[in-house]
């Protein structure tokens, strides 16, 4: 496998150039069962080596711990690489099991200061709404972001999981550099308002879960039978019961065109959300999760691949085949809201 490191891209108008495949750091320390801790060490230097420079945390995972794990790696790096880190998931002290969503000015306060803390440095590069507050305006709360970049405590803006009037509203208050939502061959419901919006706007797309949360890798094949009991795949509907026989049976003609590249299911899976760069005309850059130097190696050689019109037409129609919600409640989704 080549050592070739990927190209870069623009995330945004006037934002940050990253390589255009990022890496999302939630399951090193969380959500997704046991880790490794000195093998996701090293996998952060291997993405770094490989051209990956943006990498994606929030305060949510495991209450600022994923922070707080990636502090010494980004302090060692800290010109070489674009940090992105997430507010609004709040956790009440009484219960931390629940997550309560808040856009309110003093909780992004609080907040950002609690991540400059835990990350330990002076600015955070890429600053994301992580979930809308409905009953907020979304022009107040970037309104007070907005004010974190002129204080000089954040970079660029980021918003995640919004709709397309959602994210024209906050673009007429302050520019936003990325818009994070699922996007993925099982998840393509941003296309019809979200991505053309971003388009209009000059938004770049920062697609999480481009690997349908590891199904779209063949690595499982339902999540009650597979998954460890506290990894959060089992509480997600896609992935249990008779939807996940239904949706690991649409992962043939991946099959097929992996043969056909000599790749990997998700190799393929990632050359097609690469391909959505071009075929919509914006920056796209995914972060794939991993906690392994080995997947890394195969990620990044995934944005080398170009997929044909026919193997592109091949897997057109998976997403309107899967059976089960991206989430139990939609609610906190942009779908939810369209």
């Amino acid at each position: 496998m080549t050592d070739s490191r990927i190209a870069t891209a623009e995330l945004g108008t006037g934002g940050p150039e990253v390589g255009v495949q990022g890496l999302g750091c939630m399951g090193m320390s969380f959500a997704y069962g046991p880790t490794d801790a000195g093998e996701a060490r090293a996998t952060l230097e291997r993405a770094l080596e490989l051209g990956v420079t943006l990498y994606d945390t929030a305060d949510a995972y495991g209450n600022g711990d994923n922070e707080e794990f990636l502090s010494p790696f980004f302090k060692a790096h800290r010109d070489e690489l674009v940090i992105a880190t997430k507010f609004a998931l709040s956790i009440p002290p009484e219960d931390p099991t629940k997550r309560v969503i808040r856009n309110d000015a003093p909780y992004i306060r609080q907040a950002v200061e609690a991540s400059l803390k835990r990350l330990d440095v002076d600015v955070i590069d890429l600053y994301y709404m992580h979930r809308r507050d409905v009953n907020i305006p979304i022009e107040d709360t970037v309104g007070v972001m907005a004010d974190l970049v002129r204080e000089g405590k954040v970079k660029h803006l980021g918003l995640s999981e919004v709709t397309a009037g959602e994210l024209r509203a906050a673009q007429a208050v302050h520019p936003i550099a990325a818009l994070q939502s699922e996007w993925s061959l099982f998840s393509r419901d941003i296309e019809t308002g979200v991505v053309p919006a971003a388009k209009e706007l000059g938004v770049g797309l920062v697609p999480y879960s481009p690997l349908g949360r590891g199904f779209l890798t063949g690595s499982f094949a339902n999540a009650d039978k597979d998954l460890t009991a506290d990894d959060f795949r089992r509480q997600q509907p896609r992935f249990t019961g008779d939807n996940a026989a239904v949706n690991a049976a649409l992962l043939e003609p991946v099959r097929t065109v992996a043969a056909a590249h000599g790749a990997s299911l998700g190799q393929i899976a990632l050359a097609w959300v690469q391909q959505r760069a071009a075929v919509h005309g914006l920056a796209v850059v995914p972060i794939p999760g991993t906690r392994k130097r080995t997947r890394a190696e195969e990620n990044t050689a995934a944005t080398r691949i170009v997929l044909t019109d026919d193997e592109l037409a091949l897997l057109e129609p998976i997403a309107g085949q899967v059976a089960g919600d991206r989430y139990a409640d939609m609610r906190f989704s942009s779908a939810g809201r369209e």
